[in-house]
């Protein structure tokens, strides 16, 4: 027998026909939501069939805004993004990408500063599932803005309506006086 005569014929599909959900994962405490969070969605959702922004519970902090209230906020101001749900999480996320079929975490880069650690997580996030980390930077409009500064602002009477999606910003503003007035 000729060795021709045993080769197995390999039929390849193009792979134009093979399709494959992309889902990633955007985390975060979204405490409040700002714009430059929303610009990072945005863009994700181009690049993603799906893209998941995870309220990453963390019981250690107090929050402006309670879980769910923060994840209220995130999908009135998704909703016009069609592959963008939200969930929220508390655990390790690499636990969240495994147990929703999530390969990619989607992180946005503010600064320097911020690679260093993001990197850090990254790393170990491969390390222990395979997950690849995604690196966007942040729209220079918006590479100073943190959910910190913003509620910071916010307590102070400074206006940020320009740094949050409008419905944020009321809502800090009922926020801010109920916390003037407890106090």
């Amino acid at each position: 027998m000729s060795y021709a005569s045993h080769r197995t014929v390999v039929r390849r599909v193009p792979a134009a026909t093979v399709r494959f959900m992309r889902r990633a994962v955007y985390p975060g405490s979204y405490d409040p939501v700002t714009n430059g969070h929303i610009d990072v969605v945005e863009r994700a959702a181009g690049l993603f069939d799906e893209v998941i922004v995870a309220v990453l519970i963390n019981k250690t902090k107090n929050g402006l805004f309670t879980v769910d209230e923060r994840i209220d906020m995130l999908r009135e101001v998704t909703s016009h993004l069609p592959g963008v749900r939200v969930d929220s999480w508390h655990g390790l996320l690499v636990d969240y990408c495994k147990t929703h079929d999530v390969n990619v975490i989607v992180k946005g880069l503010r600064a320097v500063s911020d690679f260093d650690y993001e990197l850090q997580m990254a790393q170990m996030n491969q390390q222990l599932s395979g997950v690849e980390t995604l690196f966007m930077p942040t729209n220079p409009l918006w590479s100073f803005l943190s959910s910190s500064l913003v509620k910071e602002v916010a307590a102070y009477g400074g206006d940020v309506a320009h740094l949050v999606p409008e419905t944020v910003h009321r809502k800090l503003l009922v926020r801010a006086a109920e916390h003037k007035a407890s106090h």
